[in-house]
Formats: structure tokens, sequence, C-alpha cells
């Protein structure tokens, strides 16, 4: 794996910054040497900063200050704005990295090979500018086919109830867990961060055309069975259903055909991003209602515990399991061992 660091500049403790944090917490595309932060993190271990588990990953305040210690060949931009779009402070930044001969790898909407300032400085320097959300080409999207139907693989779905839950780390904890009990489980990634941490299977969702989703998630899926016949194929969410900027989900129900959902919520969040004016996140107990009348059934929820003490993250579990009769994941407190037995049942 070639060396990378991680471009948050001062935003890497705001969920702005989950491609990071997705990053930090583990790729098999890349080996991340250092995150380019500001000031008032720099010197601190990045795991340690996001959830108290050190990974020999160094905070830094500068960009030359990591090159010098780290010598990496790619630089990863590690923020996913609302709307894709890059943050005009970044721009000095990332033209300072091309002249030190690193390529940049990145995951918004603002491609880095439409700006002409930036790409002939990169082609002046011989490095790459790769633009993971840049769209297909026409030629090698796929329709939906209904083959999908056939398919008797378990699909399950990790969803959320809004922006930023950790549909994807949970995903990515729950293949882990299956793999550490000798069960074969696949991910299939719809997300810039997906590819990011080495996904093989998947797609950018919200890069497609909008006819081609659902093709595109079914080619993904049918491409993983038949390549890796899985005893479980993940799907990593989007947004969620009814999030009012961006609503999704019906997809991996109805043209994924994800009869078993493991539904993530925030216990302490109230409004869709944070935004009061977008309104507020309904109760789980309706988004389970949803789901379960589009066909498929919800069964383990995961917490998101952002601004909970470890007391109230499982007092709201015990909580949650109660008036659910579900099992309540605590991805980062407990791990996701809890679903095994779950998942089991449903071969």
């Amino acid at each position: 794996m070639n060396k990378a660091l991680v471009l948050t500049n001062g935003i890497l403790t705001h969920s702005d910054a989950k491609t990071a944090h997705g990053l930090i917490r583990g790729t098999e595309r890349f080996k991340i040497v250092g995150v380019v932060d500001d000031a008032s993190t720099a010197g601190k271990d990045a795991g340690e900063l996001l959830d108290g588990k050190h990974r020999n990953i160094p905070i830094y305040s500068s960009l030359a200050e990591a090159i010098a210690d780290e010598q990496p060949a790619y630089l990863i931009i590690g923020i996913a704005t609302v709307g894709g779009v890059l943050p005009n402070s970044m721009i000095a930044i990332i033209q300072e990295a091309i002249k030190a001969g690193l390529s940049i790898v990145n995951g918004l909407h603002d491609y880095l090979q439409d700006r002409p300032e930036i790409s002939e400085l990169a082609s002046q320097h011989g490095v790459e500018l790769i633009d993971v959300r840049r769209p297909k080409a026409r030629k090698d999207l796929h329709f939906w086919t209904g083959d999908i139907l056939q398919l008797e693989t378990p699909i399950i779905a990790v969803m959320g109830m809004d922006c930023a839950m950790g549909k994807r780390t949970t995903a990515r904890l729950i293949r882990q867990a299956c793999q550490d009990q000798h069960l074969k489980a696949e991910m299939i990634y719809t997300g810039q961060t997906g590819w990011l941490q080495g996904g093989k299977y998947g797609f950018i969702f919200d890069s497609t055309l909008n006819d081609f989703v659902c093709g595109e998630l079914e080619n993904a899926i049918l491409t993983c069975a038949k390549e890796e016949n899985p005893d479980y194929i993940l799907l990593e969410g989007q947004a969620s259903l009814r999030n009012p900027s961006g609503p999704c989900g019906l997809e991996f129900l109805i043209s994924g055909r994800a009869k078993s959902v493991i539904l993530v919520f925030a216990p302490r969040r109230k409004y869709f991003d944070n935004e009061e004016h977008w309104g507020e996140i309904p109760l789980v107990e309706s988004e389970m209602e949803i789901i379960e009348k589009l066909g498929s059934k919800v069964i383990a929820l995961a917490m998101n515990t952002e601004l909970c003490t470890d007391e109230e993250a499982f007092a709201l579990q015990a909580q949650f399991e109660k008036s659910t009769g579900l099992p309540v994941l605590l991805p980062i407190q407990e791990g996701v061992d809890k679903i095994i037995p779950v998942l089991k049942s449903l071969k």
C-alpha cells in the first residue's frame, strides 16, 4: 500500500471529516501515515482523538512537517462537505502538496481535474489527480435486470436515521466480526470513503445517473456473489429514508433485495444533519414500521453515541432493547459481536 496523508485542515473532530474518520479506522487501499489538521490537535494520535484507540497515526499542523516526517505518495482530502464543495482554504495546501510531488485523492463533487490552476500544476509536476466521485461513462453503467431475484445469499442493508451516523463503519465492523467467526461476509460500498478504504465491490451512489442507480447496485451485488460466494452481503446505506436533503434507501430494499436491515440511530441527535429548519428526525419505531411495510425486517439496531457518556450509552442501549425487542449494537464501546447469532439465524 502507498503511504498517504489525510487533509482535514482544522475540522478533524467535526462530522464533516467522516472520510478521514473512516480512513483512520482502517483502509486496505492506502497506508495512512498522518493527518494534516491544525495546531489544536497537532501532536496527538488520530485514533486516540477519534475514539480512544491508539493507531500510530500522528496529527500535524502543517503539510510541510508531515511530508518531512512521513515521505508520503498521496494526499487524501479527508472531508465530505454539504454539496461536496472543496473549501477555498484547502486549495493552497493542495497546490503545496502537488509541488512536493504528491498525487491528490479527492472524494468531493468538486473535481480537481476541472480546476485549470490545479490540473495544470499537476501536469507540470507529473502527479495524479484522482477524483473518486467523477461519474462513470454511460457505456460503463448497468441497468437493473432482475437477475438478483434468483440470488439466495442473505443481503443485509445497514441503513441510518440520518447522514453521518456510522453506517459504513458499522458495516465494516460487522464484516470483520464475521471473518473472526469464520463466516464470509462482503460489503458493497456505496460512497467514496468505501472505495478509499479498499472496497472491491460497489459504486458511488450520489455520482450515478439516477436511471442506473438500481442497476449499479444489482451489478455490484451479483458480481460479488459470483466472485466471492459469501455467506452474507452487507450493503452500506446512504443518507436516510426521510432526510429531506437527499432521501435514500428504497433502492437497497427493493432493487437490492435486502430483506434484513440493521438500523443505525443517534438518540441525542434531534434534527436532520443538525439543521433545525430541516426538521426533526423521526422516532426509531416509525422508521422500523416503514421498512417493514416495504417488505424488509429490522433485525438489529446500532447506536451512534455522539453526545453520550458511556454510562448514558449503556442505559440507552438497555432502554431500546426493551422497547423494541431487538439487539442494540454499540459499535464503538462494545463492537458488534452480538449480531453474529442473528446473522446465523438468517441462513
